[in-house]
């Protein structure tokens, strides 16, 4: 299957190309034969591997990058209006298409599974896309990570299914379409978008609302948010349900989660029978999203046993409990949790793993809006780790807050009992840990910013 090139995006320019999100449905494209141009802030690996696919990427933001024979200037909800390219666009009167908006004109015509919830949409993606892959179904996929495997985050397969991370952050997903849905869970989190847990239900049923007739929901059957929007969806007489989880009246049930140092063995029943299989990321939660994926995946009609040996050959993606290294007899270990949920179930797999050694965590917080909201759950996180440090808050695209520094997560993490120091220099961290490390601890870096850069710096300094 061929699927073509929509007109708006037959020379599309990407400002900010280089992002997760941007950089995959730019690849896909690319791979598809538009004409592919863009601008970001840095060079990058991803500028590269664009370029290799036959994209022009600018480094930095003017108003002369864009040509103006482009047919659309796509962005993300985090391009400013002053951005001059963007600026540019209005003058030569451009479309500007948004990022969900190209990702779901190329899911047309496919078999579309969307992955949603506040955490582990990435992992999950990820999974199905290997599981496919190794089942010669040659999916096309968009993931917000990079896969230890193939070391891409997307690519244009020639199958008819296409999987794609639904981001709920600026309510995107709503723009999707798919035949299939998996919700992971419902919290509040994305503050400067959402004011209550009322507004996330009313965004998560409006995704849910968009599966097309006759499609399936997988849920989780544990989570007390998804088991909220459960009980909200049930109604929808097109839409077929399949909850999985732990719980007994799950459709999917979880009977056993077996850790394996940094692996995992999953039973679970379905359809009155039992299935084991291996998950190569430590934690329940890693072995839950594979579920997930699993029932997914049954929802399309692929046999169980065939997808639970493919789902044996995921990897990992990148920054998801990703081990950079070892050295001196320490690991060190990569994490994107930023949210307490995140962070706690990261903290757990990485305690269950250690095996009575010990967790020393370098936390990045990311968002200001997120530290203010959360940050005292983040700290009451940290007490799960042995020992801590925490670098100043990461502001990605947000402007600073008043009174709102990581000494909110600090605090609180001296409150619940935890070892914690502050470190206002990132080039400090390396010296620091390869000071505090010990043969057989564990070095956990975390954080949605730039702290997974420490990794191989730490590397360096436990060597030396």
């Amino acid at each position: 299957m061929a699927p073509g090139i929509p007109a708006a995006l037959e020379r599309p320019h990407f400002i900010g190309i280089g992002g997760a999100g941007m950089s995959g449905i730019a690849k896909i494209l690319a791979q598809r034969g538009a004409k592919v141009a863009g601008s970001d802030a840095k060079e990058s690996a991803t500028a590269e591997a664009l370029r290799a696919l036959g994209a022009t990427v600018h480094i930095g933001h003017a108003a002369g990058h864009l040509a103006d024979d482009a047919t659309s200037v796509v962005v993300s909800s985090a391009i400013r209006a002053d951005n001059p390219e963007l600026v540019r666009a209005a003058e030569l009167d451009i479309p500007v298409v948004h990022r969900s908006d190209a990702l779901a004109s190329l899911m047309e015509g496919l078999r579309a599974i969307a992955v949603a919830g506040t955490h582990g949409k990435t992992t999950t993606t990820s999974m199905l896309a290997v599981a496919l892959s190794e089942l010669a179904l040659d999916p096309s996929y968009a993931i917000g990570g990079d896969l230890e495997g193939p070391g891409t985050n997307a690519t244009h397969g020639h199958g008819d299914i296409f999987v794609a991370e639904a981001d709920e952050s600026d309510r995107s997903f709503q723009k999707y379409a798919p035949e299939v849905a998996i919700v992971l869970n419902v919290e509040l989190d994305h503050h400067a978008n959402y004011a209550s847990m009322d507004e996330i239900y009313e965004s998560f049923e409006t995704f849910v609302g968009k599966v097309v007739p006759g499609g399936t929901l997988v849920i989780a059957a544990d989570q007390s948010g998804a088991v909220e929007l459960t009980r909200r969806v049930r109604e929808l007489s097109s839409l077929t349900v399949v909850t999985y989880g732990e719980s007994e009246g799950a459709d999917v049930r979880v009977h056993k989660v077996t850790p394996r140092g940094l692996t995992s063995e999953v039973t679970v029943v379905l359809n009155g029978k039992y299935l084991t299989f291996t998950v190569s990321v430590p934690g329940r939660h890693y072995a839950h999203n594979a579920v997930a994926a699993l029932a997914a995946g049954v929802a399309l009609g692929i046999p169980a046993h065939n997808l639970a040996s493919a789902l044996g050959k995921y990897t990992g993606v990148k920054r998801r409990l990703q081990l950079k290294g070892e050295a001196a007899g320490v690991q060190v270990i990569d994490s994107y949790a930023h949210h307490p949920t995140e962070m706690t179930a990261d903290l757990e797999a990485m305690r269950g793993a250690a095996t009575g050694a010990r967790l020393l965590v370098v936390f990045q917080p990311h968002l200001f809006s997120r530290t203010q909201e959360l940050g005292t759950e983040m700290g009451q996180a940290l007490a799960l780790a042995d020992a801590s440090l925490v670098l100043d808050i990461y502001p990605a695209r947000e402007d600073p807050v008043p009174g709102v520094t990581s000494a909110l997560i600090i605090d609180a993490a001296k409150t619940a009992g935890a070892d914690v120091t502050a470190v206002h220099d990132k080039a400090d961290v390396p010296a620091a840990v390869a000071g505090m490390a010990k043969p057989s601890d564990l070095v956990l870096t975390m954080g949605a910013g730039d702290v997974t850069d420490l990794g191989p710096q730490i590397l360096d300094h436990l060597s030396s």
